[in-house]
């Protein structure tokens, strides 16, 4: 990149929760402060399945004990919107059986079953927004 007769020079120092950024461009120096939003030195733990942490609904009388095993559902792994489903209630699927097809910002998300089993409740339609999270099939 060159913003002037000489390709620019930039040098960083990193401080708790800031970066702090020195351009040279032609000679003269700029200096510069961003916050840090997300800091790429954490690693990342990219997981859909059922090992994802939700919190217990907190729920009193009768329907206390209707508690669903976290194997038993399947969850969104984005925001986005529902553009075919794949199962219906009965069917009896294999693992890594294609569920449904999300779309989220032009790309298409295909969501799996995570092991064998059979639908009991699809809890979303085509057309339908769902968020990151969101239970949108049941298994048996």
């Amino acid at each position: 990149m060159r913003l002037g007769a000489e390709a620019p020079r930039v040098c960083s120092r990193k401080e708790p929760g800031n970066l702090k950024l020195q351009i040279s461009i032609d000679g003269k120096t700029y200096e510069a402060e961003v916050e840090v939003l997300e800091d790429d030195a954490m690693p990342r733990q990219m997981s859909y399945g059922p090992s994802l942490p939700t919190p217990a609904p907190v729920q009193s009388g009768p329907a206390a004990a209707e508690t669903v095993e976290e194997t038993k559902l399947c969850r969104s792994p984005v925001t986005g919107i529902v553009i075919k489903v794949n199962v219906e209630p009965g069917q009896a699927i294999q693992a890594n059986d294609p569920i449904m097809v999300l779309e989220a910002m032009k790309m298409e998300t295909n969501v799996t079953a995570h092991g064998a089993g059979k639908v009991k409740n699809v809890r979303v339609a085509k057309g339908d927004s769902v968020k990151v999270n969101q239970v949108v099939v049941e298994f048996e």
